[in-house]
């Protein structure tokens, strides 16, 4: 690939496409208009596009071409036509498209979705397991090494048993809420929210990380660009 193309650096070049298309995204700021669907379009399509090559190249050529007729590229002795059997199934899929064969695409989902539940219950499962395991902690954990009580994590603990509790009784239907068992019940609404709250405070500052980079590039690559533009004149 030549380094330069029509007096400007493909660097240069890949610089000013990606910022035209920070800017054309970021142009329904103001108003839904062509050019950001234009970027929109791009996007979608270049997604679905690497998405279908990255797809063949680690499925059909990795996982089933290699496997059968290069055993030698996946470190096999002899070809492996065990693949064959996953592959028709993958075909099978494509069933779904054709009116009158579509309900031999039945047999793949149902594998996909039963194989998905049975690996995915035990693991949920060991997840809960974990979760129940730190309500069952010393509330006051005691350092060995110190040979002092932890006051302070013992005071974190107390909190977590507390929101626990409380959560576990607003989610409790069978038992009227009201007296204690309801005052209970409204503090577990009120770890909730702090929850929820905490957790969309994280993806808003995920968010904002990503227009951090993405200004520092304007900033830091694209501008210096466009002001040499200008000293060039």
């Amino acid at each position: 690939m030549p380094e330069h193309l029509l007096g400007l650096s493909t660097e240069a070049i890949g610089i000013w496409i990606a910022a035209l298309l920070t800017l054309a995204i970021y142009s329904f700021l103001y108003k839904d208009n062509p050019v950001y669907k234009l970027a929109e379009h791009l996007f979608v399509g270049i997604s679905a596009g690497y998405g279908v090559g990255i797809t063949y190249q680690q499925v059909v050529v990795d996982l089933i071409y290699k496997p059968i007729f290069r055993p030698a590229a996946v470190n096999e002795l002899r070809p492996d036509y065990l693949v064959i059997i996953p592959t028709i199934l993958g075909v099978l899929m494509f069933l779904r498209f054709s009116r009158r064969h579509g309900w031999l695409a039945r047999w793949p989902i149902c594998l996909v979705m039963g194989y998905g539940a049975g690996a995915g219950i035990p693991a949920l499962v060991q997840n809960m397991l974990e979760h129940t395991r730190y309500t069952m902690l010393p509330l006051v954990p005691y350092n060995t090494e110190t040979q002092a009580f932890q006051w302070a994590a013992g005071l974190s603990g107390l909190i977590m048993v507390i929101a626990v509790v409380t959560t576990l009784c607003y989610f409790y239907f069978s038992k009227q809420h009201t007296g204690a068992f309801g005052r209970a019940g409204r503090l577990g609404i009120y770890f909730l929210m702090i929850a929820f709250g905490a957790g969309f405070g994280n993806t808003v500052m995920a968010r904002i990380s990503l227009l951090i980079g993405r200004m520092q590039f304007m900033f830091y690559e694209w501008w210096p660009l466009v002001t040499g533009l200008f000293h060039r004149g």
